[in-house]
């Protein structure tokens, strides 16, 4: 190892002047048998960092065909790996000048020992986690009522292994396709079945003359015990109703517009409007602002149609999804497009960012609209 004099004597050979170097001097040297596959290095910001110093983990979730991701309780991020010129040298114990306690301004020298050493480091870079994945596996195998013989079902932890997202957004998620824990397995209603049962309650409401914002589930699930298991009640309960059980005017009236619209490809805007609020409960309003992200309005044909486009049916990729919602209108408004681009934006970013990224404005007809920046694969 150096000594104090020699690494003196270096400085003069390189006309470096001792007075414009820290007092303290490290002189490194590289311990038995190192490698530079021995560590990964992984660039972390101060809230990551924060995680870390707090015990908590942070875990890397994908399949053998996936991209890997990294993620902590409530957040996603992807990782890259980045090269860098500069060799980077894994030194414990090394400290930086404001590490140091306070030292005499006489040259100091002080030796530490490399561990590892590398050339490119994980970037971690915050993205929107990957759930498109998660309804998919539950429709597998949608409820409709106890499982008669095996099944494919999913605990929560088989979803972590499986979904690319911290457990916080996977349960967010969860709630928002209304997918609800039963023995163990969060299941989601099968839609046919779902429609049936919302008939059912919503006729017995109506002839018990109950507010739909107090229907007392005890009483509910004694009158339709003998139509339908208690069990399957309860989920729908669950899935349409808060913690008072009040039915959700909205949620409703949305699942009934999707009964209507999924068997036609096109339907004439004010008689969908007429046969939709026929359709709903006496009491509830059907209305278009309920059908973001599941209908399209096509206001420009004669006379004005609507048809169903559910933002779960669009590819979960940036580019992905706007050649496709591009491939099926060529010029969209900003309120018609929004719904289906919402949950694109990254944080702190608005869909008009997104937008003005992805596509080029153009003013129509008094109508400020958007079309592809990219020819439009078909």
């Amino acid at each position: 190892m150096r000594t104090l004099e020699e690494t003196q004597a270096t400085l003069q050979i390189a006309k470096v002047k001792e007075e414009d170097l820290q007092p303290v001097t490290y002189c490194l040297s590289f311990g038995d048998n190192v490698s530079s596959g021995d560590y990964c290095l992984m660039e972390l910001d101060d809230t990551l960092c924060k995680h870390i110093e707090a015990g908590k983990s942070l875990i890397i979730r994908g399949d053998k065909d996936e991209h890997a991701v990294l993620c902590s309780e409530d957040k996603t991020y992807d990782l890259k790996i980045a090269d860098t010129s500069n060799l980077l040298l894994f030194v414990p114990g090394c400290k930086t000048p404001d590490q140091l306690p306070d030292i005499s301004a006489s040259p100091q020298l002080m030796h530490a020992q490399i561990w590892g050493f590398s050339n490119c480091y994980w970037e971690l870079r915050r993205q929107r986690p990957r759930l498109k994945k998660l309804k998919k596996l539950l429709m597998e195998n949608p409820y409709d009522g106890p499982a008669v013989g095996m099944q494919e079902e999913y605990t929560m932890d088989d979803l972590l292994e499986r979904i690319q997202a911290s457990r916080e957004e996977i349960e967010a998620h969860l709630q928002n396709v209304h997918a609800c824990e039963i023995d163990g397995f969060w299941r989601i209603l099968d839609f046919d079945y779902e429609m049936k049962l919302l008939g059912h309650v919503t006729q017995l409401v109506d002839s018990e003359s109950w507010s739909f914002s107090k229907v007392p589930l005890s009483v509910c699930l004694e009158e339709l015990g003998s139509l339908e298991p208690k069990e399957k009640q309860q989920f729908f309960f669950l899935s349409y109703g808060q913690v008072i059980y009040a039915l959700d005017e909205d949620k409703v009236c949305r699942a009934t517009a999707q009964l209507l619209l999924q068997n036609a490809v096109k339907f004439n805007l004010s008689e969908f409007q007429e046969v939709w609020q026929q359709s709903v409960p006496e009491g509830m309003s059907a209305r278009l602002d309920q059908l973001r992200g599941l209908a399209l309005l096509d206001r420009s044909s004669k006379p004005e149609t609507i048809s169903l486009l559910r933002i779960e049916d669009l590819p979960e990729d940036t580019l992905e999804r706007f050649n496709s919602l591009f491939s099926l209108r060529e010029k969209w408004t900003q309120d018609d497009i929004e719904p289906y681009i919402q949950d694109l934006c990254g944080e702190k970013q608005t869909t008009g960012a997104l937008l003005t990224k992805h596509a080029r404005s153009s003013v129509q007809n008094g109508v400020k609209v958007y079309n592809s920046r990219r020819p439009v694969a078909t």
